[in-house]
């Protein structure tokens, strides 16, 4: 009997959505966010605010351990929630957790972090920042710098980061040498600033932002980066090139969150340019091979799935919230080029549907899964798998009236496009240079401080 009541309860406990329902899309997505919050302990007393567990030392092949980065798009994907459902549940510890974690240059490069950092990884709290500001998140406040003036710092970070004495440009996976993997000019790094400086023009209006996209896209375009295949059409965007081989060659793996990153930067240059059709290409160029490569017609088409790593089970921690940016970037797009919304928006509701059929799995009986495609729970759980679920369903609840505000629409956030420019490019440079009135004083100190010993021994002795 006892096995009986613990085998109804799961089976209460499962998820089940109604999509064409705005209240019943609204309490899954309270139930998603709830559970992928209980994972987070930051705002607890003792821990760091921002951080998930493994987070200051975080290996993304362990099960349950988190890196910086996931952490701050975790926050965006909240902001995100707050805005499809107008819950404010989590506003406070959103806030709280980017506050704390935007360092003392006001440019997400804080130092608990900051020795280990990549470009890939500051992206995605600028990301935050930027998600903030389109929708009007209630700013911190105090002396507290502007959701706006963090992503500018970052942007203004990276700016020095471009490496034009390897492969004709681009950004390093890492900031620093010292770093495994500084080696690699990585698409994320590369996508994650291009998208960012659009994000930039798109809200500012300004145009420097916009020529940076422009030059980071075409390096891109030019390198091994991104490639279309003649025979299919398709258009690979691939991991990474190695910057010790000049860039030759490629890693020939693909990611959602890639194709999302550039699909999102694409359209905010398409929407920034009052509709160019070099950027309506583009943006057309990746959505279609989005769909080839990660709407698979052996799911029916209308399913995503994380093409390298979900079929078997073997995604890492990293990879298993990749779906999240893709859904979230493919639902501003359709706002962004409303030509895209009749391909977009069915596809965002079917691959709802079966995210929260495969959200009936652990103790809970409603924990998330990554295979779309099943309603038979995989054994995974997680806060990329809650991350994912949470986007795709709250994806549904997109509509015109949150498209991403401008200054020109209404976006309050201040902007200052100086923040950060005086940050240090490397950390072991925490202090000025010495110079050689710095030795001349050390040596005249060093003096003193003799004489006071011998004179004090002496003193002693006497």
């Amino acid at each position: 009997m006892q096995y009986l009541l613990l085998f109804l309860t799961t089976l209460a406990s499962a998820i089940t959505l109604d999509v064409t329902s705005q209240s019943d899309v609204k309490s899954v997505a309270s139930t998603i966010a709830y559970d992928m919050m209980t994972v987070y302990t930051g705002n607890q007393s003792g821990q760091v605010p921002g951080l998930l567990p493994g987070g200051l030392n975080c290996n993304p092949n362990n099960v349950g351990t988190y890196c910086w980065w996931e952490a701050g798009a975790m926050f965006g994907a909240l902001i995100n929630y707050w805005q499809y459902t107008g819950d404010t549940t989590y506003n406070q510890v959103t806030s709280q957790a980017i506050e704390f974690q935007r360092g003392a240059d006001d440019n997400f490069n804080p130092a608990n972090q900051s020795r280990s950092m990549g470009v890939d990884d500051q992206g995605f709290w600028a990301f935050t920042a930027m998600d903030a500001v389109e929708a009007n998140f209630p700013e911190a406040g105090g002396n507290a710098p502007s959701w706006l003036s963090l992503a500018q710092a970052v942007y203004n970070f990276q700016q020095d980061l471009w490496d034009t004495d390897t492969c004709g440009g681009g950004f390093r996976w890492q900031v620093f040498s010292i770093n495994a993997g500084y080696n690699l000019k990585n698409a994320v790094s590369n996508g994650g600033n291009f998208q960012l400086a659009a994000r930039l023009a798109y809200v500012t209006g300004n145009s420097s932002y916009a020529d940076w996209a422009n030059k980071v896209y075409d390096w891109m375009a030019q390198s091994k980066l991104m490639q279309q295949d003649a025979q299919s059409g398709i258009l690979y965007i691939w991991d990474n090139t190695d910057a010790n081989n000049n860039c030759t060659d490629q890693t020939n793996y693909v990611w959602t969150y890639n194709y999302g990153i550039m699909l999102g930067g694409a359209a905010y240059m398409y929407n920034y340019t009052n509709g160019s059709d070099v950027w309506l290409n583009r943006v057309n160029e990746i959505l279609n091979s989005t769909y080839s490569l990660f709407f698979p017609a052996e799911y029916g088409g209308n399913i995503m799935s994380e093409l390298q790593c979900e079929s078997t089970l073997v995604c890492n921690e990293d990879q298993k919230s990749f779906k999240a940016y893709l859904a979230r970037w493919m639902a501003v797009t359709a706002l962004l080029v409303p030509s895209t919304a009749a391909t977009i928006v069915p596809k965002l509701a079917a691959s709802a549907q079966g995210a929260a059929g495969q959200c009936d799995g652990g103790s809970t009986g409603r924990a998330c899964g990554l295979q779309w495609y099943t309603s038979t729970w995989d054994g995974t759980s997680g806060v990329g798998q809650q991350m994912s679920a949470l986007s795709i369903i709250g994806s549904t609840l997109n509509r015109q009236s949150i498209a991403p505000l401008s200054q020109a629409s209404g976006a309050t956030s201040k902007s200052n496009p100086d923040a950060g420019s005086t940050a240090a490019k490397d950390p072991t440079t925490e202090h000025a240079p010495i110079t050689t009135g710095d030795k001349a004083g050390a040596a005249i100190l060093t003096i003193i401080v003799v004489f006071l010993v011998v004179g004090g021994a002496i003193w002693l002795v006497i």
